[in-house]
């Protein structure tokens, strides 16, 4: 036997803390808390959303959560000076005129009484407030729902 073939056998074992990689004892990922441990994950945002609402008999999120557009009575009034002398307020008429946009088309609309109405108008499909009843009536007009 030579100086040369001589082996020696390494004492000292490697450290083996952590979970697994090149990092050293916590591998990078910080200390303690669920995102050190192993099956850490974070949930979808979706599912996380669906899981905080409540689950109780008669809750409605989306129906009560979405305000109708407001319209007051001389917005309209200056919207019927430019676009002609229309005698039926609709979703339609509102959306011609510029009040509303296509995209605001299928939310509901309610008519307050701000302002005054001259010209007798038909109200159709639209919700419209107890002042702003008593004005279109005055007016000689009529509020259909």
């Amino acid at each position: 036997m030579q100086l040369h073939q001589l082996t020696v056998k390494n004492s000292k074992r490697s450290q083996r803390i952590g979970r697994g990689g090149k990092r050293g004892t916590t591998s990078g990922r910080g200390q303690k808390g669920q995102k050190s441990r192993s099956g850490h994950r974070m949930r979808p945002a979706q599912r996380d959303l669906i899981l905080r609402l409540p689950k109780k008999r008669g809750f409605r999120n989306k129906e009560k959560s979405v305000k109708p557009i407001v319209v007051n009575l001389d917005q309209l009034e200056l919207k019927l000076k430019k676009h002609g002398g229309a005698t039926t307020i609709n979703k339609e008429f509102l959306q011609k005129a510029g009040i509303l946009s296509a995209n605001e088309k299928n939310l509901k609309v309610k008519i307050l009484g701000d302002g005054q109405v001259s010209t007798p108008l038909r109200f159709e499909g639209l919700m419209v407030s107890k002042t702003a009843k008593e004005k279109i009536e005055k007016a000689g007009g009529t509020v259909v729902s």
